[in-house]
């Protein structure tokens, strides 16, 4: 590993997340992972990000306290249900779901683009996708594109000290069942992640949400057991 090479990562302690840095990894970055506590239902979440840093190497990783169910709007940081059901195709046409955090990933790179300009590194791995997904707005190829010319208007050391940013997405038109081949093909263990959007009391993933069926058709087509599901 190349310590000159660093590299913040958006850690969620999900599927994707874990996906985008193990890539990060094995293309060499010294790994600063970024994590939010941002009032959500599945904090069960935080702890498999702290796995996952650990497992992975990170040099750092940040948990950072932002409390998004002041603003609500959402059923991962609200009193709304969340969507359940039965199959993935009960989900097919559906507009974007309560599920939707609003500006969630806006203000996720704003913390990324703060560290990583403190860290002097133009590089954020992001594991956003705009195929196997919820349609969130803030997941699509334009947003990110929009968001990293911002960042490269708004940051003194783009401004002044010549750095360029750049929003990395290695994920971002790919399969879910092609993430997971990917992750296999690193040696990333999926028993550590956390998907669900609405976890049991005792932590397991609820297999209705439109996460668990995402990540349980992924699996599927990818040809592999998932271990969120192993047991029932």
């Amino acid at each position: 590993m190349n310590s000159d090479r660093r590299a913040v990562i958006l850690l969620s302690g999900g599927l994707d997340s874990t996906t985008t840095m193990a890539i990060a990894k094995a293309e060499g970055y010294e790994l600063y992972a970024l994590t939010f506590q941002y009032g959500q239902r599945h904090a069960i979440e935080l702890e498999a990000a702290r796995r996952i840093a650990n497992a992975l190497g990170a040099k750092e990783h940040l948990i950072v306290p932002l409390d998004l169910s002041i603003i609500g709007g959402s059923a991962l940081t609200g009193h709304l249900e969340v969507p359940k059901r039965d199959s993935p195709e009960e989900g097919e046409g559906v507009e974007i779901p309560v599920t939707y955090v609003p500006a969630r990933n806006t203000i996720f790179l704003s913390y990324a683009l703060a560290w990583a300009e403190v860290l002097q590194t133009g590089e954020i791995f992001i594991g956003v996708n705009a195929v196997d997904y919820s349609g969130y707005p803030d997941c699509r190829p334009e947003y990110i594109a929009a968001f990293e010319t911002m960042a490269n208007l708004a940051t003194k050391a783009c401004t002044e000290g010549g750095m360029h940013l750049k929003i990395r997405t290695p994920l971002i038109l790919l399969s879910k069942a092609d993430i997971i081949r990917k992750g296999m093909a690193l040696g990333v263990d999926y028993g550590m992640t956390h998907t669900c959007y609405d976890p049991l009391p005792d932590g397991r993933a609820c297999g209705r949400c439109d996460s668990c069926h995402l990540r349980r058709k992924g699996f599927r087509e990818a040809g592999y057991e998932d271990p969120a599901f192993s047991e029932k």
